[in-house]
């Protein structure tokens, strides 16, 4: 049941998401063909030069799920692996990013140049930030320890334990998860 309900969340985190960014680009379009503002910034844009970065961003798609297959086969080596190279992959493209803005100023192209500057630095600000919070969050997944993803699954039943009557039990989707109460130090639990 809990798996249905992560699911669910991240389904309504993936759709908020997308209408943001459908948001952002729709003002833009209709700056760009229904008003009188001008667009001077997007002459300077190299388009080869971004797609060979958004290469790099789609690969790391499929480098993630590699990365997935691999955890899912219990192939820890390979999950970090292909999750380091889900990283690098990640990081290419934000230096691609971070190289394209610096181009950008160095022609005193800015957010506050028109009405492109500001809706192409907002777009694709909001994406970059998307991409290092990934970045980082798999990041925390290669290098904290996993103990719930790399523990094998003991059966609490042949374990001996000092006092017995002092340990909880607690079967969860990845395991059983054994906790030692005391009593003496927390009287309340």
């Amino acid at each position: 049941m809990h798996r249905d309900k992560g699911k669910l969340l991240m389904v309504f985190f993936i759709f908020s998401e997308t209408f943001f960014f459908i948001a952002l680009i729709i003002a833009y379009v209709y700056y760009r063909n229904f008003s009188d503002a001008t667009d001077t910034v997007a002459k300077h844009l190299d388009a080869f030069r971004a797609g060979i970065f958004t290469l790099f961003l789609i690969a790391s798609s499929f480098t993630l799920l590699f990365s997935k297959k691999a955890l899912l086969k219990k192939k820890y080596t390979n999950f970090k692996l292909w999750m380091a190279i889900t990283i690098l992959f990640g990081v290419i493209f934000m230096l691609g990013q971070v190289t394209e803005y610096i181009g950008l100023y160095q022609k005193q192209i800015t957010l506050e140049k028109d009405i492109f500057g500001s809706s192409f630095f907002t777009l694709t600000g909001f994406h970059g930030l998307h991409v290092i919070l990934g970045i980082i969050a798999f990041y925390i997944f290669i290098i904290l320890p996993q103990k719930c993803l790399f523990i094998d699954d003991y059966d609490p039943k042949k374990l001996s334990f000092n006092n017995p009557k002092n340990i909880a039990v607690l079967n969860v989707e990845c395991g059983n998860v054994i906790i030692e109460l005391y009593p003496d130090i927390s009287p309340k639990s």
